[in-house]
Order: C-alpha cells, then structure tokens, then sequence
C-alpha cells in the first residue's frame, strides 16, 4: 500500500486532504503539533509530532512516504510562534523528506509570495518557494488566496461581525480584492497535483473575485436578507478596533501586517480559477450557520486537544 504524509491532517485543510487520501486507499501519515486533537478519524492515520529538533526522527517519520502534503504555517507572530520558526521550521522539512526519499512535495503558499517582500507572511513564503523550487525535488506549489469552508476563520468572522455590529467598518476604499476557494476544491486540486510528476505553480483562486468592500455587502445580503451599512476608516482606526474586539475574544482579529497585505492588493491574481464552487453559493446553502460563532485562532492553538469546530458547533 502506498503511504502519503500530510501535515497537519487535523486542522482546516489537511482534513481534507487527508479525506481523500483515505479514500483513495492509501496509508496515510500526518505529523502535527497537536497529536491529541480529537478527530474524525479514529485512529486511521498513523500519527506523529514533527520533531523539527530532531531531525534523524523526522527523517525516520517520512521514510517510505512518496508524496509530502504540507500545509504548516503560522497566520501571525505571537509569543509562543513566529512566521521566521515557521521558515525555519519547514525548511527543516523538506531537507528531511529529501533525506528520507520523498518523490514529491505538494506545498501550501500564498498568492504573490515575495521573500523580499517588507510584510513577514508573504516573504516567508517566498523564501520556502525559492528553497523548494532549486531543491531538485519534484513539486506543486499551490497558492491560495483565501480558503472558505466549514471551520475557516476569515469568511466566518466577517459574518460575525455583520451578525454582531449594526456597521462595519472598510479599511480605505475597500477595492482591493480577495479569491477564495472551496477547502474541498483545494483539497481536489492538491490530490490531482500529488498525482503528477511535472513541476507546477498554481495560483490556488476560486471562480469569484470580490473587493473587500463587496465581499462585505455580499456576506451580509446573504446571511441578513440585507445590506449591512459599512463606512470607510483608517487603517489605524480599523486595527485598533478590531484588536480591542480580539481583545474580548482573546485572539487577534486582524493584524496591521494582514491589513497591508489586503491593500496592497496581493490577495488577487490575474490566473485563471482553480476551484469550482462559488463563495455565494455555499454562502448561500450556509447562511444559517456561518458566523453565528466566532472562529477563535488562539484557541485552536492553544488548546490541542479541541477538535476544529465548524460553523454554529
């Protein structure tokens, strides 16, 4: 039996990928920093921390594996992860999955990746796109805008935050635009991609394209029946009204680094889709459930036994 490693097979978009693979039949593997979340999968996936300290042992974990699925990564710094562990972290791995005789690597990116980029996220992922790419190791580097589904973050606490404030609040003119795709189309395009042998860059977008300012009025008409009034405000407004929300959730809503990374526009592409399904269709047949609780990031990684919870669970 073929054995395939994804990491993080317990979180958003390793569940998926994960999914698949079980369904495929394949003996499936994912390393994790939370190896007692609970989970659906009931002890179907042999399951192992990373030991980015020990390399030998990550080595030894990814020995017999012919396809490395990895989604690691960190959304922000904070006191216990940084965005530069993370790099460091995932070079790690991929000199170990090489080490161990993986074929090939399937990577989770960004759209417009820049590793000299001046904001933290987007040149982490361009520094591990250049390692994986002069690597010699065969590759798919799939770089998704935004990721919507049943347990993400962004869609969902927009949504909230419609639900929970009479305004809201537009950083600027709010033209700049987002791409989001269907976890499950991601996961779809990530599958095919560990199938083939060629190297490839895919722009990892769903078939819509929003501003910011629309995606708001979208969300709201959907889950409201309505409009939900916005009003433009400044960056530094808008930051720290969303850090004193976070602040009562005990999570970072935003951070100014996301904030300039949505103006700058590095959220959209000019490629053409790769997902099929339409952010207002599974808004649409969702408008029940999506936002009626908040998606707490901190929460998830500070509690590592609590299960990913989808929307109005």
């Amino acid at each position: 039996m073929e054995t395939q490693l994804v990491t993080g097979a317990f979180g958003f978009s390793g569940k998926y990928i994960a999914q698949r693979l079980l369904a495929k039949n394949i003996l499936v593997k994912t390393l994790t920093n939370s190896i007692n979340r609970k989970n659906e999968f009931q002890n179907k996936i042999i399951v192992s921390p990373y030991h980015f300290d020990n390399p030998k042992k990550m080595i030894t974990e990814l020995e017999g594996v012919s396809v490395l699925y990895n989604t690691y990564w960190v959304r922000f710094n904070y006191k216990t992860f940084q965005h530069s562990e993370a790099v460091d972290n995932t070079l790690k791995l991929f000199e170990a999955a090489i080490k161990a005789g993986v074929k090939r690597i399937v990577h989770t990116s960004i759209t417009n990746p820049d590793k000299n980029s001046k904001l933290e996220y987007f040149a982490g992922k361009g520094i591990l796109e250049s390692a994986l790419i002069n690597s010699g190791i065969s590759y798919t580097i799939l770089r998704p805008a935004i990721i919507f589904g049943q347990e993400d973050i962004l869609i969902n606490n927009i949504a909230w935050m419609i639900r929970k404030f009479p305004i809201f609040g537009i950083f600027g003119d709010g033209q700049y635009r987002l791409q989001p795709i269907f976890v499950e189309d991601y996961a779809d395009l990530a599958i095919a991609q560990g199938e083939k042998n060629e190297n490839a860059v895919i722009d990892a977008i769903g078939p819509e394209t929003f501003s910011y300012k629309e995606l708001v009025k979208t969300i709201s008409k959907i889950i409201l029946g309505k409009e939900r009034k916005t009003i433009s405000i400044s960056d530094e407004i808008g930051y720290w009204l969303s850090k004193i929300v976070g602040t009562i959730q005990g999570d970072f809503l935003v951070t100014r680094e996301e904030i300039k990374g949505l103006k700058a526009d590095l959220l959209y592409t000019d490629s053409p889709p790769a997902g099929k399904t339409k952010l207002t269709d599974w808004l649409k047949a969702n408008k029940n459930t999506v936002g009626m609780e908040y998606a707490n990031e901190l929460k998830r990684r500070n509690d590592r036994t609590m299960a990913y919870k989808g929307m109005g669970v």
